[in-house]
């Protein structure tokens, strides 16, 4: 398994050619902090090399204090992975803390990867403020999103049944969330060292701070080829059904065009409110991506013009494009 993800134990490789990281996280029920995979990826047996850590560690019992000993009033979260609590850092700054899963991931992969991470700094990428390992136990401490994530927002917590939507975001804030969101994804493929390739962007990835501030999260640096031929052969499959990039989810390839393509997604979702995939749905219009390209193709239709929906009072082509929160 690893540590920064769900479900998965691979070594991290650094990709040739373009420089680039792949990173993995299968879906969770807990937004922000995925499908199954599928693939044996050949395992690099050249040793890890660590870099400094650029965060501090902290203890367990520092983590007992901070979350009351993890007791149920302090959990904010939870997924395949593991338990997320809410705790205050001595630095004063409020952490979300995973509480991972035992793992057979060796000690070694796991500080190289919050190495990597720990070094990632932009304004619209989640910062890792902490790590804990103590023998079997690890823990992450994250920035904690007070205003949850984007899936939260526009369709009630994830993972809780009956869940409502939060307020109706104005076009403005919507704007901001989406700019915030293509400015991390920007870091993490053009300005991180190595490029990040995310692999699981989606609503529930995308955290919202204060004053509308989208920041993205999720995501590790496990599970790389080491090299591209073995990348670009790669039959693995991860990330949330609805996101996916066509080619990406028949071959298996990935480029940061997969990243590109679920962005494209999250911003469908904010022009209309609707989930990536509906069940309660028709058929024919559970897929957002399906639904907007049927709206597409049929935008210049006459009827679609002239008649008027009686629900709404206005067109039918107004009344299909307006946005449902």
């Amino acid at each position: 398994m690893s540590c920064f993800s769900c479900c998965e134990e691979d070594d991290i490789h650094k990709a040739s050619g373009n420089g680039s990281f792949m990173a993995n996280t299968p879906a969770s029920n807990t937004g922000g902090y995925g499908y199954k995979a599928r693939e044996a990826v050949t395992r690099d047996p050249r040793p890890v090399t660590i870099q400094p850590i650029a965060i501090p560690a902290i203890t367990v019992d520092e983590l007992k204090e901070m979350t009351d000993n993890f007791s149920m009033k302090s959990l904010i979260g939870e997924g395949s992975y593991g338990r997320v609590y809410y705790g205050i850092l001595k630095s004063g700054k409020a952490a979300a803390i995973k509480k991972l899963d035992s793992s057979k991931q060796p000690e070694q992969e796991f500080l190289a990867q919050v190495s990597m991470v720990s070094r990632l700094k932009d304004e619209n990428v989640v910062q890792l403020l902490g790590y804990c390992v103590d023998g079997s136990l690890r823990f992450l401490a994250y920035e904690y999103a007070s205003n949850g994530s984007l899936h939260d927002r526009l369709h009630g917590k994830k993972g809780v049944k009956g869940a409502q939507p939060g307020p109706v975001l104005s076009w403005t804030q919507r704007v901001k969330i989406a700019y915030g969101a293509a400015k991390g994804l920007e870091y993490l493929h053009k300005k991180a060292h190595p490029h990040i390739i995310h692999r699981d962007i989606k609503s529930s990835n995308l955290l919202l701070f204060d004053d509308d501030v989208a920041k993205i999260a999720d995501f590790d640096l496990s599970n790389q080829a080491p090299d591209a031929t073995a990348r670009l052969h790669s039959t693995r499959v991860l990330g949330t059904f609805g996101y996916h990039a066509p080619e990406y989810a028949m071959t298996g390839t990935l480029s940061s065009k997969s990243d590109v393509y679920s962005f494209g997604v999250i911003l469908l979702e904010l022009l209309t409110g609707r989930k990536p995939v509906d069940h309660t749905l028709p058929r024919g219009q559970q897929s957002l991506v399906t639904w907007v390209l049927l709206l597409f193709n049929i935008s210049y239709s006459p009827y679609l013009h002239n008649n008027i929906c009686f629900t709404c009072n206005i067109t039918i082509v107004d009344c299909i494009g307006q946005p449902q929160n």
